[in-house]
């Protein structure tokens, strides 16, 4: 039964914060140095006692009597199956086990059914494994399925939950929420970690593309047919049922309001602005019965939300009375205050149930361990934790669920990607796209013309689905790895061909018939959480505006298809399109946007344009953050805006002029093409005595062929002084967040002469030698020939492990030898793990 009271109350907050704007005196980002709760704010409750069954409850307390010490502290320990064994799951008793971006079995990034459905047979037999005479507990595998079951070969993607808010249609999300949970029983996984109920308020953010909007409209309408077509509705039969999976609402709360929209920052809004703008979605997820939640990265006003009791035990769970358990996320308990990865009573006695610990899981077991025997972390709350995750367990059958590959659905990769599924997704991608110029009715097109389809994007379904895409930063895959979906060129050639149209596929625009019509994609490349973080929202593509332009001299119409997580500042772009529509990032059906651009064969419309959009469209690059309700609010198209083909609007041109964009500083990219990029600067010099650095000495340096002329660096160690070279910049850099995120130096190398003494690289911090660290990579260099070039990775976590102060970076590359060495460089640069193991040469 749904509690319509709170659901008119909850609601009534969020229509209020959209009508009257969320940026509130009470709510103005910056003006609140406060992280207490005042008691004086009022947050809904939820009536959480009907989910309650005395059975369930009375066999929780029953195992709960029999589990020694090590089997609870087991149970609040996540670890990450490429960090965990079989063999580790039984000896730890471990609760459950996640696969992070890139952790699918076989050291890939993303697998076959038939691989996922073995190795989740092999962890919950050992979860089993009962021979020590113990209580053998089932694991729970979670996975980041957050467009679709996106970690599987053949599996359907949906639009990303930016274009979702965009089609503004709860019964269609219940139905793709309903199709996830399928995919996901196919491949043997119990628990999902999604929704995603973030507001993002500054979209600068890179994890804007998984919200739904800038209001908590979207977000709360959503919660609860989002948590039913994951795990059924409560009360009635399939409630966590053999086509269901556990939901997790994240990230509790205020993911979306940090300053600047920097990835795991902090939130400075007062408690009411919390509670109304980022607080509502999550009433009506628990009121759907939502069986977990996972605490944010970010900080409230200064106080990390993992070591936040009230938030997570006062609010959450007292006020608002959630009773599933809190699961944290990636590592982000070894940023609370006083912690590491490997030791935190902080997250634990503030409320954090099962620590996500995917390669510190070990330590973690340990230490937690030994601080519940001391009373550092107390039996009764541990208790509460283990008593949690187990009404979870119960609820959700697996305590007498066989194992995965017995169950319904198991391994039928005839549900991966099923036209039944597809059909729901097509629909998706129709309903999510947003018009936003269609000068003199240009669309709907005629299929039966001569058209020309440009840009690389168009047939990449890679590009078109984004981050969380068989990879965790998307992008970059072959289209055989989609063998269920179709790219945006498919579609329309399909749609032309079956009207006696023809078309012309050219990346780089240059086409061997006039066409009618050009229609062009481009758009962001994909990316997750952090590396989308952008310090302003200019989005620049020379190529496409070239290609624009000259369609624009030849008296070509132009259609332009724009893919991104966000909207962008694009003005050349709209400038020089007849059309242009966000299609935002839509995933495996690319044939949903021909849905919508062609006439029917009579001439009609057969499908109009029903997205609006959910995030304001900006004015200028530096226009951020930008939302509904704004005291000066001015955006370029408006929280709402879409065009619809009964529409005769033609939108002006518009201003080209930049403001106030300088130079975006590249954390990622050192040196390429025989050139550093800006901000950084390539350096040599010495190291002194007590192993400071100055710009004396050092080695030489002399631009060299590779593939091109000068687009490498040859530098030479004469072994007279302890010499070094580096690329440096001004402004110091946080790369804590990279090195928790298990991303990796690569270079690109050719050693000529080979080293006399040890190599070293260093990542040196801005306060000098007592910060930095350096990694001996000898034995790597050394590992290849001389005179051949190829390619290197060390893993962040190897200068973090060695006291390097990751969040203080002046050089993050520094390379030194004290003897002779002669080596040549041609690339630099931050990069994704790609094995999933730690790379310490």
């Amino acid at each position: 039964m749904k509690n319509t009271n709170m659901r008119m109350q909850i609601l009534a907050i969020a229509l209020t914060c959209v009508l009257t704007g969320c940026n509130n005196p009470d709510s103005t980002d910056g003006k609140f140095e406060s992280n207490d709760l005042s008691g004086d704010v009022k947050w809904p409750s939820v009536d959480t006692h009907r989910f309650r069954d005395q059975a369930v409850e009375q066999r929780v307390e029953a195992l709960l009597a029999r589990m020694t010490l090590e089997e609870k502290v087991g149970q609040v320990i996540q670890a990450d199956s490429a960090s965990v064994t079989p063999e580790d799951v039984t000896k730890y008793n471990l609760g459950s086990i996640l696969s992070g971006g890139n952790s699918a079995p076989g050291g890939k990034p993303y697998a076959t059914a038939s691989e996922w459905v073995a190795a989740a047979d092999a962890y919950f037999e050992a979860s089993l494994d009962d021979s020590d005479g113990g209580v053998a507990i089932p694991l729970i595998w979670g996975i980041d399925a957050v467009h679709g079951h996106n970690n599987v070969i053949g599996g359907t993607i949906f639009p990303h939950n930016v274009g979702l808010g965009a089609m503004n249609n709860p019964d269609l999300v219940r139905e793709i929420m309903a199709t996830t949970a399928r995919e996901l029983r196919v491949t043997g996984h119990d628990w999902t970690f999604a929704p995603t109920l973030a507001v993002p308020r500054d979209i600068r953010w890179g994890r804007s593309y998984e919200g739904f909007g800038e209001t908590p409209e979207m977000a709360t309408k959503y919660a609860r047919p989002i948590v039913e077509g994951v795990q059924g509705v409560f009360g009635e039969e399939g409630f966590l049922g053999d086509s269901k999976v556990i939901a997790s609402a994240k990230h509790f709360v205020g993911d979306g309001g940090t300053e600047n929209g920097i990835d795991q920052g902090d939130a400075r809004i007062s408690e009411r602005g919390l509670r109304d703008i980022h607080g509502v979605p999550y009433i009506d997820a628990i009121d759907a019965g939502v069986q977990s939640v996972m605490a944010s990265f970010s900080s409230w006003n200064g106080q990390k939300i993992h070591g936040h009791r009230g938030l997570l035990t006062e609010i959450l769970k007292q006020k608002i009375g959630f009773d599933g358990f809190v699961v944290g996320d990636w590592n982000a308990h070894g940023q609370v205050e006083g912690c590491t990865n490997v030791s935190c009573p902080q997250a634990i006695n503030a409320g954090v149930d099962m620590f996500m610990a995917p390669d510190s899981w070990r330590g973690l077991y340990e230490n937690t361990l030994k601080q519940v025997q001391s009373g550092e972390i107390s039996q009764e709350r541990l208790d509460d934790a283990v008593r949690r995750i187990l009404r979870v367990k119960v609820r959700a059958g697996i305590m007498e669920s066989r194992k995965p590959s017995g169950r319904p659905m198991a391994g039928d990769v005839n549900l991966l990607g099923a036209p039944e599924h597809r059909r729901v997704a097509r629909q998706a991608v129709r309903e999510s796209l947003v018009l936003l110029k269609n000068n003199d009715n240009i669309l709907p097109l005629l299929p039966s013309q001569h058209l020309l389809i440009v840009g690389e994007r168009a047939d990449s379904v890679s590009s078109q689905s984004g981050g969380w895409t068989l990879t965790w930063q998307g992008g970059g895959m072959d289209n055989s790895l989609f063998p269920n979906a179709d790219t945006i060129l498919d579609g329309i050639k399909t749609a032309v061909e079956k009207t006696g149209g023809s078309i012309e596929y050219s990346a780089d625009g240059t086409y061997s018939k006039k066409p009618d019509a050009a229609i062009v994609v481009f758009g962001e490349k994909p990316y997750a959480e952090f590396q989308g973080d952008v310090e302003t929202l200019l989005f620049e593509d020379a190529k496409a505006l070239e290609q624009l332009q000259k369609f624009n001299s030849n008296g070509i119409p132009t259609v332009s298809i724009f893919t991104s997580g966000r909207p962008m500042w694009v003005n050349p772009l709209l400038n020089a399109s007849d059309a242009f529509i966000a299609a935002w990032w839509p995933g495996s059906e690319g044939g949903g946007i021909s849905d919508v651009i062609f006439q029917s064969a009579d001439g009609s419309v057969a499908h109009d344009f029903k997205g609006r959009l959910s995030f304001s469209w900006p004015k200028q690059p530096d226009q951020a953050p930008l939302n509904f309700g704004d005291p000066e609010y001015d955006p370029l198209f408006a929280y709402g805006y879409g065009l619809s083909y009964a529409d005769n609007i033609n939108v002006p041109d518009l201003p080209e002029e930049m403001m106030n964009v300088g130079i975006r500083q590249n954390k990622y990219v050192y040196f390429t093409k025989g050139r550093t990029e800006p901000p950084w600067a390539l350096v040599t010099g010495q190291y002194d005595a007590s192993m400071e650095i100055n710009s004396l000495g050092g080695p030489t340096l002399k631009a060299i062929d590779k593939d091109a002329q000068e687009d490498a660096i040859h530098i030479t160690w004469a072994g007279d002084t302890y010499g070094y070279i580096a690329f440096a910049g001004t402004t110091p850099v946080n790369l804590f967040r990279e090195m928790n995120g298990a991303m990796e130096l690569e270079f690109e190398f050719r050693v000529d002469r080979m080293p006399e003494e040890a190599v070293m690289l260093e990542a040196r911090c801005a306060d000098g030698a007592t910060c930095s660290a350096a990694v001996n990579i000898t034995n790597l260099v050394k590992a290849g020939p001389e005179n051949e070039w190829r390619r290197a990775r060390v893993s962040l976590s190897c200068f973090g492990a060695a006291d390097a102060d990751m969040t203080n970076l002046i050089a993050p590359f520094v390379l030194s030898s004290e003897g002779e060495l002669q080596l040549s460089l041609s690339l630099v640069h931050v990069v994704e793990d790609e094995d999933g193991l730690e790379n310490c040469a």
